[in-house]
């Protein structure tokens, strides 16, 4: 594991899809009115964009670890400059989960779309940092199958109102 290198601000990582929804049941459980779960793959991009159309929703060094400034480690969250919209780490540093099961983007002009409603595999955003910069960008898409743990998968949490 990385987790060494950053102490407690490390971002959750090695965890599976399957993994995240059993701490989202306990999470949802413990919190009165809890309404989390995993963002929608639309939801994500969304929040990484934060209104900008480029590949990166700012310069990638100043806001994401990967390949050429990582140190081929993971790092502490919020150590980098934030998006306009004061989400850090989109760009790299551990990829994140999101709710849908891949398949192939709609056709035509939709709104707030969410994934197919079955498949093989869950959608992961955002890169790592042991990618390169082309994997970090604002609308890479990755797959997994959903009960893999792997070395730099992790999440964060959507909450509805």
């Amino acid at each position: 594991s990385n987790h060494k290198n950053c102490g407690d601000d490390c971002p959750v990582e090695k965890v599976s899809w399957n993994d995240c929804q059993e701490f989202i049941r306990k999470l949802n459980g413990m919190v009165s009115g809890g309404n989390f779960r995993l963002p929608t793959e639309a939801e994500w991009e969304y929040g990484c964009r934060a209104g900008t159309t480029g590949p990166y929703a700012g310069d990638l060094d100043a806001m994401g670890w990967y390949d050429k400034n990582s140190g081929s480690k993971t790092h502490g969250v919020g150590q980098k400059k934030p998006n306009a919209w004061g989400l850090y780490d989109m760009h790299g540093n551990v990829w994140e989960w999101c709710e849908d099961w891949c398949g192939d983007y709609p056709s035509g002009s939709v709104t707030d779309p969410t994934g197919p409603s079955s498949g093989y595999y869950r959608v992961l955003r955002g890169g790592s940092w042991g990618n390169n910069a082309w994997f970090c960008r604002s609308a890479i898409r990755y797959e997994y199958d959903p009960g893999y743990r792997i070395g730099d998968n992790g999440f964060r949490l959507a909450a509805l109102p």
